[in-house]
């Protein structure tokens, strides 16, 4: 089976060794997607821009935020929990996915407050 791989081009995925994203067959794969480029250090805004991320990443790979079956969200600061799940709502309030959410007690980065990955399938 062929695999499509996406990649997002920040320094941890060749460091790391791993790619944003993996498509085998109807499952799209996202790695954990980090608010890189936040242009706010708040709780909410840095949730939107990893599914930002995330959505930019299943596109490449063919499929859509509705494919998405399953979220993950690691945050470092779980008081915050309203306003990532804000985001997430926001995102996936038509077709919700089962999901977690995780406090962590850091991220790659020190002012990242979250992290989100997800499992897709396209079934359509």
């Amino acid at each position: 089976m062929d695999r499509q791989r996406a990649f997002t081009g920040t320094p941890w995925e060749a460091k790391v060794g791993y790619c944003r994203a993996l498509r085998t067959g109807a499952q799209v794969l996202v790695s954990g997607c980090a608010p890189v480029g936040a242009t706010d250090k708040g709780a909410y805004e840095q949730a939107k821009r990893c599914i930002e991320i995330l959505e930019k990443s299943l596109r490449e790979l063919g499929a859509e935020l509705r494919h998405v079956v399953r979220t993950r969200m690691f945050v470092t600061d779980i008081s915050q929990w309203q306003e990532y799940g804000r985001a997430h709502g926001e995102a996936f309030a038509a077709f919700p996915p089962v999901t977690s959410m995780v406090e962590v007690r850091a991220l790659i980065e020190p002012a990242m407050l979250i992290e989100i990955e997800a499992d897709a399938i396209i079934d359509d």
